[in-house]
């Protein structure tokens, strides 16, 4: 699945994120409204990890949809 079609689709995927990534909140995946980089930066802070490894995971993430 493309961002493109994860952006369109993002009300029915962000359940499928909150499962991957339990720490972030309800609002905060609603807040990323679908955008990666968004996405990412939320997954960064909440963890504590490097900007390269929220990206990562979000790749990997998609990948997988």
């Amino acid at each position: 699945m493309n961002w493109d079609q994860i952006e369109g689709n993002w009300k029915e995927l962000k359940g499928k994120a909150r499962e991957q990534w339990g720490e972030l909140t309800d609002d905060e995946v609603q807040q990323a409204k679908g955008d990666r980089e968004q996405l990412a930066g939320l997954i960064q802070k909440k963890y504590g990890i490097a900007k390269e490894e929220a990206e990562e995971q979000v790749a990997a993430w998609q990948k997988q949809l």
